[in-house]
């Protein structure tokens, strides 16, 4: 079976909410001297159950210590696989495809995100320390065995905000 990735729910006030607290996370991150992406795990009312910032920035962080990763790894310790599939990544950026395949083999079964992966190229244009990959999570999802519903990308004036100035 193929996954689904028009997702078939809708967009809440609580979506919007929990995607604009992982934008606020994501300045915090840069205001911590890291990346600009962060990342929170939420259940079906709102309740977050792991977030994160990214920490791949050199010398002292892991390149696949992306903020999305963090997140539902430490979310899939603390729920079993039936609660992770009722839980909602909220993403200041759209996975890449590692974050993407963590998502999937977590069993998270729904992505909200802000800032799609072209307009974070158009930001970070061939920087180093971002060689952002050209595959939508939304690609990475379909050739998947289980559904994962996508928003998205939703408020990315906003999130391109947190990366201004920062890719030079």
């Amino acid at each position: 079976m193929n996954a689904l990735t028009t997702a078939p729910d809708t967009l809440t006030a609580l979506d919007l909410d929990l995607l604009r607290q992982s934008i606020a996370l994501s300045q915090a991150s840069r205001e911590r001297g890291r990346h600009p992406f962060a990342a929170l795990v939420a259940d079906r009312e709102g309740t977050v159950i792991a977030s994160a910032g990214n920490n791949s920035m050199p010398p002292q962080g892991d390149p696949t210590q992306h903020a999305e990763l963090v997140a539902v790894a430490q979310a899939a310790k603390l729920l079993s696989p039936a609660k992770l599939a009722e839980c909602t990544l909220y993403s200041s950026a759209e996975p890449c495809c590692m974050c993407a395949g963590a998502v999937y083999w977590t069993g998270v079964g729904r992505v909200v995100y802000a800032l799609s992966e072209h307009a974070l190229l158009g930001l970070t244009g061939s920087h180093s320390e971002n060689p952002t990959f050209a595959l939508p999570c939304r690609e990475v999802f379909a050739h998947g065995q289980r559904t994962i519903a996508v928003h998205g990308p939703l408020l990315e004036a906003q999130a391109a905000q947190v990366h201004e100035g920062f890719w030079r």
